[in-house]
């Protein structure tokens, strides 16, 4: 368990030192900041008097500490600044001049109105990193327009990524806030990129994250295949990520996934369930070679599967080195043998109790990264911060 929470412990992690002003909210900006913090930066969240939206949901005791801003918002400090009056605005002012990053997502003309474009922050403090994560680019008919995950996935293409596999399966989004998060990771890299500019130019810089394109790119990395040509060679989309067989095998138990990367691997595989020489067997070769043998090889690899349990597999896989790995359902994440090991961690949240967090994946050598800091009460740290600055509240 955690202890101390009232007391920032020493930075550690490859960005101690680096202070980040964050006015971001939803996901896209607190999973940038929160990585961000993950790595030993300062995080600064700057919260309206009624704190971040996400903050609502079921909580044992707050009704602001709900289960997707506890998720979103660790090893930040919270200051409540009301930024519609200009007492408020002037305390954001004093924080800026100590800043590396200012990051935010919301609309650049609600942002201008609170007098925190760009233009302005960079007379306050002329090195800043100011990262502005947009809907759509600026030079785009979208410009301007309103963006949520939802929306992102459905102009990228990702409503129809299931159809690519069934034409007659539902068209609709992915079931994650993937548009949001992957942004936000694209979000905390720029950041890093322009922190190093920094470093060797002292030049601070505008960086724009738009999501739409962002979140394209990133999905069809691999999809582009055959259209990546002008004119098209063929066929949208990458075969193997869309091959309907490109799913878990049912184990007496449970499930697998098992990906040879030879015919011998897989020859095993299928000896080991109880099929030896599958590719010299009858049935095999007596199929119709093309579409007809590999409707076989799918066939008898599911009956091997079938043979053993899954902890079986994963002994025999290993022992045999065959790629393969237990298939979790989502509810079952929290017994994996790994992720009871490596990710999840039980802390406390002063008065609010204890909470699975889930630590950082990354690791460091040198410089360590870890949860530092438990998801704050709304303005827990604004007398802390502003203290840290000569400052009162009020003042």
């Amino acid at each position: 368990m955690s202890k101390d929470m009232n007391q920032a412990p020493a930075p550690s992690g490859p960005l101690a030192g680096v202070r980040v002003i964050d006015l971001t909210q939803f996901v896209l900006g607190p999973y940038c900041t929160q990585t961000l913090g993950d790595l030993g930066a300062d995080v600064i969240k700057v919260e309206e008097p009624g704190g971040d939206r996400q903050r609502m949901g079921k909580a044992p005791n707050s009704q602001t500490m709900g289960p997707l801003y506890v998720a979103l918002n660790r090893n930040k400090r919270s200051v409540a600044l009301d930024l519609k009056e200009e007492a408020g605005r002037a305390l954001l002012r004093e924080l800026v001049k100590t800043g590396d990053i200012f990051i935010h997502n919301m609309r650049p003309d609600a942002v201008a109105r609170l007098g925190f474009s760009y233009a302005e922050v960079a007379k306050i403090k002329p090195d800043i990193v100011y990262v502005e994560a947009v809907g759509y680019a600026p030079e785009g008919p979208y410009a301007g327009r309103q963006a949520f995950d939802d929306l992102i996935q459905a102009a990228s293409g990702a409503c129809g990524l299931e159809q690519m596999i069934n034409p007659n399966a539902e068209f609709r989004p992915l079931p994650s806030i993937v548009a949001d998060k992957t942004c936000g990771l694209f979000a905390a890299i720029a950041c890093l990129a322009a922190l190093r500019h920094k470093e060797h130019t002292g030049e601070g810089q505008y960086v724009l994250v738009p999501m739409l394109e962002t979140f394209t790119g990133y999905l069809m990395a691999e999809h582009l295949y055959d259209e990546t040509y002008i004119p098209p060679l063929g066929r949208f989309g990458h075969t193997f990520t869309l091959t309907p067989n490109r799913k878990p095998f049912k184990t007496k138990d449970g499930y697998l996934v098992v990906l040879p990367a030879n015919q011998a691997q897989s020859a095993k595989f299928m000896e080991l369930g109880g099929i030896p020489n599958a590719y010299e067997s009858e049935r095999f070769l007596s199929a119709p070679k093309g579409g007809g043998r590999v409707k076989e090889y799918y066939a008898m690899m599911n009956e091997a599967a079938a043979s053993h349990t899954t902890d079986e597999w994963m002994d025999l896989c290993k022992a045999n080195s065959i790629p393969g790995m237990r298939a979790n359902r989502p509810d079952e994440i929290f017994e994996d043998p790994q992720l009871k090991e490596t990710l999840f961690e039980e802390r406390e949240i002063e008065g609010q109790g204890p909470y699975r967090a889930m630590r950082p994946g990354l690791r460091f050598a040198k410089t360590p990264v870890s949860i530092r800091l438990d998801p704050p009460e709304v303005g827990q740290n604004t007398d802390e911060v502003l203290a840290e600055l000569g400052l009162k509240v009020g003042s």
